[in-house]
């Protein structure tokens, strides 16, 4: 394994964890914002919201584009089937993600619930992706 492969990979984890800090940290912001009852309070929550999914789009946009030149340079994880499975983590991470910003536009336009349980279950969802794929990359299971 070269240097560069080696120093690619780090880069991609890095990005990967300013990801997964966004996916965690985003819906604990919902709940904030959906219990708030003073307009100041929903326009600080809305400011948070958008400028935290914009770093975790960077995040995400850098994880992915790392991922595929690691891929390329390594071709053979794609006959990998802990790779298989966890390429398939990472499309429902990427689904969970645009979940996350249809929620940014529910709150912003106060079409959102008020009840927050249903969101406390959504914040939880990342730690069982994170939990899942880190234990594929690293234990390679399959």
């Amino acid at each position: 394994m070269s240097d560069n492969y080696l120093w690619l990979k780090a880069l991609h984890v890095t990005f990967m964890v300013s990801w997964f800090a966004g996916l965690i940290y985003l819906p604990r912001l919902f709940t904030y914002h959906a219990r708030a009852d003073d307009a100041p309070g929903r326009e600080r929550f809305q400011a948070m919201e958008m400028r935290l999914f914009v770093v975790m789009t960077i995040g995400a946009a850098l994880t992915v584009i790392l991922g595929y030149i690691l891929v390329v340079t390594n071709t053979a994880l794609v006959a990998a089937t802990w790779f298989r499975l966890k390429l398939l983590l990472v499309i429902g991470l990427a689904v969970y993600h645009y979940r996350c910003y249809r929620w940014i536009v529910k709150l912003r336009d106060e079409t959102g619930p008020r009840d927050t349980g249903w969101l406390r279950w959504f914040s939880e969802i990342p730690a069982a992706f994170l939990l899942a794929i880190v234990l594929l990359a690293v234990a390679k299971p399959f």
